[in-house]
């Protein structure tokens, strides 16, 4: 059982010539199912949660604009999507679908949202395509419902996890890591628990050694009970916004590395896919769908 989050508003329509890859949200489900990675069993509806689930993490004032559409022209603009009706239930679909994935986590070990990992969001605005803060809610969700105890959210899309950081900036029971590009989006960074700032042109065998010094040895010293994995595919040396140097192969190593330490120590994760803006939709799906293939073959 491969537990996936999925509903049809994910692919939410655009105005032309807009740089954010929806058309991937409509494909990686159909790549999954046609290779026989996943079947149509192991995808789940996502559905929005009550509001108390989002007021966890959001203040209430920033919710109630967002879902009236009363947000400013210069909130909007930072989010980089035009408000709608549809948007708002599209966000707050894609929280759901993150917090039901915890809930299948804790039965079969791993779950993924298709869409998801909106780092960007704080708890009063959102930025950089983010509205609402998915793996934030579904981490609160968690402890308040007393499924975990520790919490470690493994960000590694190439975009510092800023909204993440600041919301949990004085929770001790959630342990945030970024590794991201130093000089990437956003200008101004918050600060994780740890961050690992990257140099352009960082290539596999830097990204991987890295990586490998780092993750076990938190694991050891957090000592989570619950992984979330943000597995932006922004890393790519494909990337239009990244400025890293990674192969496909590189990435899907990545998340082979990512997923073995959780299976080992028996730690249940949610997957939420997180950016990729390459130019060729494929070099995004591919990727993306390499996280599939990894979990598919551990769990």
């Amino acid at each position: 059982m491969l537990p996936i989050a999925f509903a049809p508003c994910y692919a939410h329509p655009l105005p032309a010539g807009h740089r954010f890859p929806m058309l991937k949200y409509e494909l990686l489900p159909g790549q999954l199912l046609h290779e026989g990675t996943a079947t149509a069993a192991d995808f789940f509806v996502a559905q929005p949660p009550p509001d108390e689930d989002i007021l966890r993490v959001h203040d209430a004032d920033y919710y109630h604009r967002l879902r009236t559409g009363q947000l400013t022209r210069q909130e909007e603009r930072a989010t980089g999507f035009p408000w709608s009706r549809e948007l708002f239930e599209r966000e707050i679909t894609i929280l759901g679908g993150t917090i039901e994935a915890a809930r299948q986590a804790l039965v079969h070990g791993v779950a993924f949202n298709i869409a998801g990992g909106t780092h960007h969001a704080f708890r009063a605005r959102g930025e950089g395509f983010c509205l609402l803060n998915d793996q934030a809610a579904a981490a609160a969700w968690l402890l308040a419902h007393g499924h975990a105890q520790k919490v470690l959210i493994v960000d590694l899309d190439v975009h510092q996890g800023n909204g993440t950081a600041a919301i949990f900036q004085h929770e001790p029971r959630v342990f945030t890591f970024s590794m991201h590009g130093g000089r990437n989006y956003p200008a101004r960074k918050e600060t994780s628990d740890l961050d690992l700032p990257l140099p352009d042109g960082t290539d596999d065998a830097h990204y991987l050694k890295l990586l490998a010094e780092t993750l076990p040895r938190l694991l050891d010293e957090v000592q989570p009970d619950f992984v979330f994995y943000l597995a932006g595919v922004d890393v790519l040396a494909t990337d239009k916004l990244g400025h890293l140097a990674l192969t496909r192969e590189g990435c899907r190593r990545r998340d082979e590395l990512v997923l073995s330490l959780c299976h080992r120590h028996r730690l249940p994760v949610v997957v939420c896919m997180g950016g990729g803006y390459s130019e060729r939709i494929i070099d995004i799906v591919e990727a993306h769908a390499n996280t599939y293939r990894v979990a598919a073959g551990l769990f």
